[in-house]
């Protein structure tokens, strides 16, 4: 099955599975996935993840991470959609939830977290929200 916009796959299978409270969740795997999903387990929103092996592109499986019942994951949005690119640059990075969330950001060096990438001083393409 072709995917149009596969991080926004990423981002609803991800949503879908802590709506409905499941332990871990299957995904396709791309680089970019890997990086994404990297960026939520070092900071939090993940317990981990694990590469399946199969004989196409491979799985990810996340295991998601619940505190008290409720999952620490309570929203994800995609910004930069295939019909409209958001870039930003480093002062004008923007602050989820006035810092309490992370934005996913895709630079030059790499994808990274909003912070990793002011404090780094580039700018990129702002893929997701995540608090």
């Amino acid at each position: 099955m072709q995917i149009t916009d596969p991080i926004a796959d990423l981002l609803t299978r991800i949503r879908n599975a802590a709506t409905a409270k499941h332990a871990t969740v299957d995904v396709p795997s791309s680089n970019l996935k890997k990086a994404i999903v990297n960026i939520l387990v070092e900071e939090g929103y993940v317990k981990s993840v694990q590469a399946i092996e199969d004989n196409k592109q491979g799985m990810l499986r996340l295991t998601l991470r619940y505190e008290g019942g409720k999952s620490v994951i309570t929203g994800l949005r995609r910004v930069s959609k295939p019909g409209l690119r958001i870039y930003s640059n480093c002062e004008e990075m923007p602050k989820v939830m006035k810092g309490l969330g992370i934005a996913i950001v895709s630079t030059s060096k790499g994808v990274m977290t909003d912070k990793a990438a002011r404090a780094a001083h580039v700018g990129g393409e702002v893929l997701a929200f995540v608090w």
